[in-house]
């Protein structure tokens, strides 16, 4: 079992910056990939952002690139998503999520369908 816990979601203006944190226990998380996802009010959960636990490559949506980074802090089982430029398009609650790695995974997102683990979130808001 892993337990994800979030946290750094705010209030912020557009234009601003956040920093999100995931906290994962329960197992090491080598050979995981692990997700950011967002789910904005009346709309579906779709995939932001991932990084793959052993190799470090990541992988983004169009909207968030060059904008967004996803990093991993090994020693503190940590999973990191820098929010810069923030839009008001952006705002939802942010979830971070595991599943262990597949060899099709390379330049693809993360279904939130095949996630296995889950955290309960943690809300940013972006305003105009």
């Amino acid at each position: 079992q892993v337990q994800l816990v979030e946290s750094g979601g705010g209030l912020v203006q557009a234009g601003g910056s956040l920093r999100l944190s995931c906290a994962a226990s329960g197992r090491t998380l080598s050979g995981y990939n692990m997700g950011w996802f967002r789910q904005a009010p009346g709309k579906e959960r779709e995939f932001v952002a991932r990084i793959s636990w052993s190799s470090g490559s990541t992988y983004y949506i169009d909207s968030v690139k060059g904008r967004f980074t996803i990093s991993r802090d090994n020693a503190k089982n940590t999973v990191y998503l820098q929010m810069n430029s923030l839009k008001p398009e952006d705002t939802a609650v942010y979830y971070c999520a595991a599943r262990p790695s597949s060899p099709f995974d390379s330049g693809r997102p993360l279904s939130a369908d095949g996630m296995h683990y889950w955290g309960k979130g943690t809300l940013v808001t972006v305003s105009s």
